[in-house]
């Protein structure tokens, strides 16, 4: 079955660094494309950033544009999304999906962000 787990979420202050890691299983990981979206409490879902399958595409909100950088190694069935210079509104839950942008059928359980002094 499809498995996506997020790794590597935590505390960090306004303008520090975090890179996040999601490791799948159970599909041909280098045939999709692979997306992180987060939630923020008390907010809906947002998208953030999308990579083609070779990782040759890659696509980003303007909200992170600049600031995050989404890859993957498709020899370890991973995805990863580094964090820059982190604002405080960066703060929440975050996932890597199976698919572009809007398809959301396939979720890792998340891991979470904060960004505060």
């Amino acid at each position: 079955q499809v498995q996506l787990v997020e790794s590597g979420g935590g505390l960090v202050q306004p303008g520090g660094s975090l890179r996040v890691s999601c490791a799948t299983s159970g599909f041909t990981f280098s045939t999709y494309y692979m997306s992180w979206v987060r939630q923020a409490p008390g907010k809906g879902r947002e998208w953030v950033s999308t990579i083609s399958p070779a990782g040759g595409s890659t696509f980003y909100a303007d909200s992170v544009k600049g600031r995050f950088t989404i890859s993957r190694d498709n020899a370890k069935n991973t995805v990863y999304l580094q964090m820059n210079s982190l604002k405080v509104e960066d703060t929440a839950l975050y996932y890597c999906a199976r698919g572009p942008r809007g398809d959301y059928r396939y979720l890792g359980q998340g891991t979470q962000v904060t960004v505060s002094s």
